[in-house]
């Protein structure tokens, strides 16, 4: 049986931790990233890009309209090496 909405379509087999999906067909698809980010990079640029490229990848392969990517910075973290 095929997804009904976005959210299913979207977040089936995939993994959901730091992703919140939702919307509706004729609003377009909000998506919401919780993520870590390695010290020493600029913050806003980060969150520029994975909001952009969010939006073009999900646009691509669903087919379906994003409306909104908010990415929210949950911590700093130095790299391991």
């Amino acid at each position: 049986m095929a997804p009904r909405n976005p959210r299913d379509r979207l977040m089936r087999d995939r993994l959901r931790q730091g992703i919140t999906v939702g919307g509706t067909d004729a609003g377009g698809v909000t998506i919401e990233l919780s993520v870590v980010v390695e010290y020493g990079l600029y913050l806003a640029e980060v969150a520029s890009t994975l909001r952009n490229r969010v939006r073009y990848e999900v646009e691509r392969l669903t087919g379906l309209p994003v409306a909104e990517v908010e990415v929210r910075i949950q911590d700093v973290k130095r790299s391991s090496a």
